[in-house]
């Protein structure tokens, strides 16, 4: 090998380390840390990450068992992870007995301004990981 392709690999390899933060640190919350805020409506959140009054934000959502929301659309795209219970996520003025049943694991998207209609169709509360990419809001619509 050449001196100059010697030098222009180890160059490259050097470019390509990993930097290292020297800030970095891992956050954890372990299950019964999570400080639950209830609405009114008894839906409750705990904050993970930002503040879901202020933009994207990633929390813990804890529906009462066989809680229907009214018909309502969000200005920001919300995804979720079932993690206990089941639910069901339909458009607005969809048959209710046509709701695909989503149970622990199992993915959501609903995209904003869709109106739709949530259930906790279990007997127990329906816990999710939701991330939502801006703040959120509620708002009702006619059915």
């Amino acid at each position: 090998m050449k001196p100059t392709a010697f030098l222009a690999a180890i160059t490259g390899l050097v470019l390509v380390q990993p930097a290292v933060a020297g800030d970095s640190e891992i956050t954890v919350i372990p299950a019964t840390q999570l400080d639950y805020q209830v609405t009114p409506e008894g839906v409750a959140f705990a904050r993970l990450h930002g503040d879901r009054f202020e933009g994207a934000y990633m929390a813990m959502v804890r529906l009462p068992a066989g809680l229907v929301s009214p018909p309502h659309v969000k200005s920001a795209n919300m995804y979720g992870i079932v993690v206990s219970g089941a639910m069901t996520h339909q458009p607005a003025g969809a048959d209710p007995s046509g709701g695909v049943r989503l149970e622990t694991g199992a993915f959501y998207e609903v995209p904003k301004g869709l109106a739709h209609v949530s259930r906790c169709v279990s007997d127990v509360a329906c816990v999710t990981f939701l991330y939502q990419d801006g703040r959120f809001d509620f708002l009702p619509v006619k059915p």
